[in-house]
């Protein structure tokens, strides 16, 4: 008997047993990637909510605040790069891809401030729903506003507005209010059309001397840039948001921004999307491949 109580424990002190809640085990445990634990929808809910920087114990009050300081950080982008347009500080088309690549992004960082659920959506929705009906009065004539026009058009027409900037101002609201930040294909849709697109046209006009093969209104580099650009820019609000609990971010979802990314930049070189418009056809493409690989 004696001897095997020693045996045993020579046994153990050889082959220590690790506990499962040792930090040893939590640590090979932990995936390559952020992961949220998966739940239950309602403690999913009450993630969100905790996530969420509620302003009053109202929630409507609460999302209200959230609109108007969302709505001050647009505005106030929009202001400054008006400003820059009207001091002619930076090349005109240069000025408009800074505001193409900015305002979205900035205004994206704003979600977490609304309540989850629909109606957060919603109020958030109502900033970029604001600036559609801006960009169609402008468009149309009946709004004159001539520091907009020369931050956002290519040649000072304000019927311009009617175009690339709707199309911008359409989409963040339908990122909004259908898929909203839990949403990966939204994150995908506004990088790509944002920083994707935008560093595109930044990129290949400076550097783009090597014209792709079937669009020599296009770059090599430029398609690089924009590949790149809304990739990395898809990770970092994926990392962000799964860290608030929103979404998983995990190797498979990682893959699928690449692909969409790479989409986007395929169709935005296309001499089709020069035809209409690339601020129609990105987030397009980034909403169909999304749904296919996220």
């Amino acid at each position: 008997m004696a001897l095997r109580m020693i045996a045993a424990a020579a046994s153990a002190a050889a082959y220590p047993v690790i506990p499962p809640t040792s930090n040893f085990s939590r640590l090979l445990s932990k995936p390559l990637f952020f992961q949220a634990p998966k739940t239950t929808p309602r403690s999913r809910i009450r993630r969100e909510l905790k996530a969420t920087v509620m302003f009053s114990d109202n929630v409507v009050v609460s999302d209200l605040i959230a609109t108007g300081l969302s709505g001050c950080v647009a505005l106030s982008l929009l202001k400054i790069w008006e400003q820059t347009a009207d001091r002619r500080i930076f090349d005109q088309k240069l000025n408009r891809k800074l505001v193409h690549v900015t305002v979205g992004l900035a205004f994206m960082l704003c979600w977490p401030m609304f309540s989850s659920g629909r109606q957060g959506a919603i109020f958030a929705a109502l900033i970029p729903s604001a600036n559609i009906i801006r960009m169609l009065l402008m468009g149309l004539g009946i709004l004159k506003d001539d520091a907009t026009v020369k931050s956002m058009t290519r040649f000072g027409d304000h019927r311009e507005l009617l175009q690339g900037p709707l199309y911008y101002a359409s989409t963040i609201t339908l990122a909004c209010a259908v898929c909203w930040r839990t949403s990966p294909i939204a994150v995908a849709a506004v990088c790509n059309l944002c920083a994707g697109d935008g560093m595109a046209d930044i990129v290949g006009r400076h550097f783009g001397r090597q014209k792709l093969p079937y669009n020599q209104n296009k770059s090599i580099i430029g398609s690089i840039a924009m590949a790149s650009a809304g990739f990395l820019a898809s990770i970092g609000y994926g990392l962000y948001f799964s860290w608030l609990g929103y979404m998983e971010l995990s190797l498979r979802m990682v893959v699928g921004f690449l692909v969409v990314s790479v989409a986007a930049a395929l169709v935005e070189s296309h001499p089709l999307s020069t035809k209409l418009d690339d601020n129609l056809t990105v987030p397009l493409a980034a909403v169909l491949v999304g749904s296919l690989v996220l």
